[in-house]
């Protein structure tokens, strides 16, 4: 049974390679970017197959891009991120997950009509990759945003998988405080994912009165995000009365800034994550305080745009097939990232679909 299992996965990757196969072919070649003033601490992380400190943390420079005709002119009266024509993607960049975040803005750039109306906003904790990616992809439109660790310290809880417990998870919740008010809308997306499709269909989801849009996954047992505690008291569990909650995954978002800053839905997430420091409500990271706030509130996307799940479960990281429909977005959320386990020549069949979008490369 186990070559019927690994041909079922060769299989759906392949077949994913025909139908997306305009979009994936061989880019042009590359010029390597040395980051020589980063050293001080851009080491290679422990998962490279290198851990020589002579070596360099490179990438190599992006294909120019540049937007098609029906793309229009950008307003000339508004200049920088406030431009009302741009599409406003956020990102967090920190060093283990350089490698996904730099694919994901590849992925975008590489599948978009008007890239050039595309503006990142990178939320960091660390120093320095800022000149990382200008040296990477030098056309980009993006702004770096301090986000302190100290903020979130203190709230977060152990989780049953490490990376999870990283307090730049938790930027997400705060991008209304940390982008400009005059950003009204923006796309948060996770660091390791591709983007298949044009993004600025994801960018004019309709959410109606709803603050967020998210694919929901409304089969999935939602009781199992939270405790045997959580569900037998009522002054927690009573947050979902009235409600129809589902479960949808935050590495996926269209979040409208103007009703977020007006409601004040970072203030009710961190409360959620105080109570759950004294009755332990819940065991996944940043996941459940979005549940407890928005399950049930959420203007449903698309399943196409959250292929979610390719990277297993959180501890084993086991490789996985796609969903059955189409696919606009693949995410390997899981403990198993498409980078390391290229790495180590133990891909997973559905690995090969990230990796053309891949621009790390070791100094020569």
């Amino acid at each position: 049974m186990l070559w019927i299992m690994r041909f079922s996965g060769f299989f759906s990757a392949a077949m994913v390679m025909i139908i997306l196969s305009p979009s994936l072919q061989s880019f042009p070649p590359a010029e390597a970017i040395r980051s020589s003033h980063l050293d001080s601490y851009l080491w290679l992380p422990s998962y490279q197959v290198s851990t020589s400190r002579n070596d360099r943390f490179s990438f190599r420079k992006a294909a120019g891009f540049r937007n098609a005709d029906e793309c229009g002119s950008a307003d000339n009266k508004t200049t920088g991120v406030c431009d009302p024509s741009l599409v406003h993607v956020a990102i967090t960049l920190d060093v283990v997950y350089l490698r996904g975040s730099i694919a994901a803005v590849h992925s975008i750039l590489q599948h978009s009509l008007c890239p050039e109306n595309i503006f990142f906003h990178f939320l960091v904790s660390e120093p320095g990759l800022e000149t990382l990616v200008r040296s990477t992809i030098p056309q980009l439109k993006f702004r770096v945003y301090y986000f302190d660790p100290e903020v979130v310290r203190n709230l977060i809880s152990s989780s049953v998988r490490q990376a999870l417990e990283q307090p730049l998870n938790y930027a997400r919740n705060y991008l209304a405080d940390l982008l400009e008010p005059c950003v009204r809308r923006v796309i948060y997306l996770d660091s390791d994912l591709v983007v298949v499709d044009d993004i600025y269909k994801l960018w004019s989801t309709k959410l109606g009165s709803r603050t967020i849009g998210a694919p929901e996954y409304c089969r999935a047992d939602f009781t199992k995000y939270f405790t045997a505690g959580f569900w037998s008291d009522q002054r927690f569990s009573a947050t979902f009365r009235g409600r129809k909650p589902c479960y949808f995954n935050t590495g996926v978002m269209v979040i409208d800034l103007v009703k977020w800053r007006r409601v004040g839905y970072t203030k009710r997430i961190e409360r959620w994550m105080e109570i759950q420091k004294h009755h332990r409500i819940y065991e996944l990271g940043s996941l459940p305080p979005f549940l407890l706030v928005f399950a049930g509130r959420v203007a449903p996307i698309e399943h196409r745009w959250n292929q979610h799940g390719l990277g297993g479960d959180n501890v084993k990281g086991s490789c996985r097939d796609l969903h059955p429909g189409p696919v606009s977005l693949l995410h390997w959320s899981g403990s198993g990232k498409p980078w390391l386990r290229l790495d180590s020549n133990q891909p997973c069949p559905l690995d090969a679909l990230w990796a053309p979008y891949d621009l790390y490369g070791h100094a020569r």
